[in-house]
């Protein structure tokens, strides 16, 4: 078996050969890379899933094969091999294997990804944001951002989220870890203001960071909660992206307020006319002392976004930008990914939490380390208890289960993290009561009217331990 640092040479010397003559038939050689990176994987995933990839890109009416097609014409060939080799080699195969072994070791959650804040700092103020309250005053050094990455690492983790607070603020700390770990992938979620020239070169020099720009809907709607020349901003950063031929995406968070703007064939037609390769789409939480309820999507509302999903993702209906939803995605995944179960948060004061949306700790870097947070009573609550819906339509247990996370809270005794307002669980989860037992129907009705995949995942309760010491009823 090759080390990982000679199969990281011996795949980068196929690729500099496979993307060498791309230009002169394109859609034969994207389909080479796509045998290269099945070859890669192993059987790390199912062989329909490459087979799928083919099939697609060989329907010239697919809007999958346009999809790659701008891929290859559009990100610059060193940015798209390193990147190829961080998120396929380095995270997907090397990181899958390691991640699912040391579940079996050490019988907690093991993340596939990190989510960590390098400061509260901001320089916006978007209406029900908690970083709009935390100020400036707390950071995680370089030195503890590297290494948090390196103990993710000898777990398995490969793939780093920058979220914030605005994270670019640190942008030389954060390119100084790409460069110290290329064998990872980074995303920072950026409100797009720091985005300069000089900054899409380094981007470029890395490769293995992405962007996800905050965008939502028309500048009338995306300035109601961004602020005034927000939009502006964020598609001079797009054009500026676009000319340095980067890899970058769209954070949209869509609300009560956004829905039809942010799913507009106008708005995904502008946004791909940008450069844009992905969207990721947050539902709105109603988090911090502050946060209106009523910027929560309906259970209307909801519906819709699970049938536009199906249709903006159709090879035939949809549109060449992969677009992904944390809430309605929830049946892919096997329902909330929080606790480590696939990710985690680590905020600016080093408080390592079940989920970006769930401000509430028991551990923090200064003091464990990541697997003794992992294995702590809170992380361990959700391990024991994950889903905490047999309906992956209503996976959160803040959103859509509230006493979920009031029990859990109750039971690990964990603290509020919130930097300077102290929310308790009862009043954040009392914002989501209503909408939860309005929406408990509706998805029940979707989700017997519709097929779903079966994503394979085995949780705590199905193994022998589980059946023996019946954990689950601690809060069942």
């Amino acid at each position: 078996m090759f080390s990982e640092r000679v199969l990281r040479v011996i795949t980068g010397f196929i690729l500099d050969k496979t993307l060498k003559y791309v230009d002169k038939d394109p859609k034969a050689n994207i389909i080479k890379l796509i045998n290269k990176a099945e070859f890669v994987s192993g059987k790390t995933f199912p062989k329909k899933v490459f087979d799928s990839f083919r099939a697609a890109l060989t329907d010239d009416d697919n809007v999958w094969s346009d999809y790659a097609m701008s891929i290859l014409n559009d990100i610059d060939r060193e940015n798209l091999k390193k990147a190829f080799l961080s998120f396929v080699l380095g995270a997907g195969y090397h990181g899958t294997r390691a991640v699912r072994k040391n579940r079996e070791k050490y019988k907690c959650n093991i993340p596939f990804i990190m989510l960590l804040d390098p400061t509260s700092a901001c320089n916006l103020k978007c209406k029900g944001c908690w970083s709009a309250e935390y100020g400036h005053k707390f950071n995680l050094s370089l030195e503890e951002m590297d290494s948090i990455v390196s103990q993710g690492v000898a777990l398995g983790t490969h793939l780093y989220m920058f979220t914030g607070g605005e994270p670019l603020i640190r942008k030389n700390d954060i390119l100084e870890l790409c460069r110290k770990h290329p064998n990872c992938t980074f995303l920072a979620y950026t409100n797009a203001t720091l985005v300069d020239q000089k900054f899409c070169e380094d981007m470029k020099a890395v490769g293995n960071l992405a962007l996800a720009l905050s965008i939502e809907g028309s500048q009338e709607s995306n300035d109601f909660r961004r602020g005034e020349g927000a939009y502006e901003c964020t598609l001079k950063a797009l054009e500026l992206l676009q000319k340095n031929k980067c890899l970058y995406g769209i954070s949209v968070c869509y609300t009560s307020k956004n829905i039809d703007e942010v799913t507009s064939d106008a708005f995904l037609d502008l946004m791909i006319s940008k450069g844009v390769k992905f969207g990721l789409y947050f539902n709105y939480m109603p988090v911090g002392t502050d946060a209106p309820a009523d910027l929560i999507p309906t259970p209307e509302q909801r519906t819709y976004m699970y049938k536009w999903l199906k249709k903006v993702r159709n090879g035939k209906t949809g549109k060449p930008m992969f677009v992904m939803d944390f809430q309605n995605d929830g049946e892919y995944v096997g329902g909330c990914i929080a606790g480590g179960r696939n990710y985690f948060h680590i905020n600016s004061a080093g408080d390592m939490e079940p989920c970006v949306f769930v401000h509430f700790s028991d551990s923090n870097i200064r003091t464990h380390t990541i697997l003794e947070a992992l294995q702590s009573p809170l992380f361990m609550a959700y391990y024991h208890n994950q889903p905490f819906n047999d309906n992956h339509l209503r996976p959160c247990p803040l959103l859509e289960n509230p006493d979920y996370l009031r029990k859990i809270i109750k039971m690990t005794g964990a603290k509020s993290t919130d930097l300077v307002n102290q929310e308790g669980v009862e009043h954040l989860c009392s914002k989501c009561d209503k909408f939860a037992a309005e929406w408990a129907p509706v998805a029940q009705k979707l989700w017997e009217e519709n097929k779903h995949p079966n994503p394979k995942t085995q949780y705590y309760r199905d193994t022998a331990e589980a059946m023996t010491e019946k954990v689950n009823d601690l809060l069942r």
